[in-house]
């Protein structure tokens, strides 16, 4: 049987909800991983926050965080990591000229949080535990340096003003993504190289895996360069419109129906 490197979402694919990974999903990849089959974690998220998982899957391969903006292996020594910054005078000058704009923001270099203003509204996003270190004040007298992820939270209504101020001074320096629905206040600033794809792209040059012994899973628009990298690209039943344009796969199954699983055990039996 040939063996695959399989590239895992968390949250709206992976797991069930923000914080739970069913057991039976659980199981079925402990198996594949016996198999001989390679699994690699990229999401959004930091590093504090996707670590449990990792643990979970009782995983040695490198972890793709922050989208692709930091990929690190904390069991492998030779491993390089890969990490891609914003200008930190790229956001306070962003900051600067669009705070009227902004409720809230922080940013992240690798796991410290750099935070405007600390009350209950923000802590959920902060993901503040395993060892993370929290600053709280004005960037420009606690942001130490660039940021791997730096993300605002806008005045109701108000998010546009910051996103065509980015879009008209910062275009090919900074990208912007808004988080869309009931999370379209928040604005996510990246770079233009940051994304899964080239996180994804990375690690498997480094384990040894074509894409066409690559199968990606993914949810969002943020899975898009991954599910286009890989040689079998799959969105779930619950994506994104824009990520099932360019999926080779649409599940029928979503993340709470055990999609990945279901799927993995049908290609696999063929």
């Amino acid at each position: 049987m040939e063996k695959y490197l399989i590239a895992l979402d968390l949250d709206g694919t992976l797991l069930y909800n923000w914080e739970t990974m069913k057991k039976e999903t659980q199981d079925y990849l402990l198996n594949l991983k016996k198999e001989g089959h390679t699994l690699v974690i990229a999401t959004g998220r930091p590093f504090r926050s996707s670590e449990m998982y990792h643990q979970m899957l009782e995983l040695d391969t490198p972890i793709i965080n922050y989208n692709g903006g930091l990929v690190t292996s904390r069991l492998d020594d030779n491993f390089q990591c890969f990490s891609l910054t914003v200008e930190r005078e790229y956001i306070l000058d962003i900051f600067e000229n669009t705070k009227q704009y902004i409720k809230n923001a922080f940013g992240e270099i690798g796991d410290d949080i750099y935070l405007l203003h600390d009350n209950e509204e923000i802590r959920p996003l902060l993901h503040l535990f395993n060892g993370a270190r929290l600053t709280v004040g004005d960037f420009k007298e606690t942001l130490p340096g660039n940021t791997n992820g730096f993300i605002i939270l806008a005045n109701d209504g108000q998010g546009q003003f910051i996103e065509d101020f980015v879009e008209r001074k910062y275009k090919g320096k900074v990208l912007h993504r808004n988080w869309g629905n009931e999370y379209s206040f928040i604005i996510e600033l990246f770079t233009p190289e940051t994304n899964k794809g080239n996180g994804l792209e990375y690690v498997a040059k480094y384990l040894g895996f074509e894409p066409k012994n690559i199968i990606a899973f993914g949810d969002g628009h943020n899975d898009i360069e991954m599910i286009e990298y890989a040689g079998l690209g799959i969105a779930m039943s619950n994506a994104h419109n824009s990520l099932k344009e360019v999926a080779d796969l649409i599940l029928e199954d979503s993340n709470k129906e055990n999609g990945i699983e279901k799927f993995l055990n049908k290609f696999f039996k063929k």
